[in-house]
């Protein structure tokens, strides 16, 4: 006979997405941040492919996109923080 190991304590799911987020620890304002660093991050890596096409550009196109970069890991890692500034303003 079997017996079952319980690797996580039972949890109520029945609100759907909500709950599954906060078992996470992400709001959907930081769901909608990561998705947008995200993308702004392939752009990056995009516009760093494309710079080794055009020798004369070149050095332009890879400043560009090492920008790009830095700014999507800067959203990535601190943009809860300066976006909760805007959500939650009280007045």
């Amino acid at each position: 006979m079997r017996s079952f190991i319980v690797l996580a304590k039972p949890m109520d799911m029945s609100s759907g997405f909500s709950d599954f987020f906060k078992t996470i620890g992400l709001t959907s304002g930081g769901l909608v941040t990561k998705a947008v660093a995200a993308v702004i991050g392939v752009i990056a890596v995009l516009m760093l492919l494309k710079a080794a096409n055009d020798p004369k550009g070149a050095l332009r196109k890879g400043a560009m996109g090492l920008g790009t970069l830095f700014v999507a890991v800067v959203l990535a890692l601190y943009g809860g923080d300066l976006f909760s500034t805007v959500t939650s303003a009280k007045g």
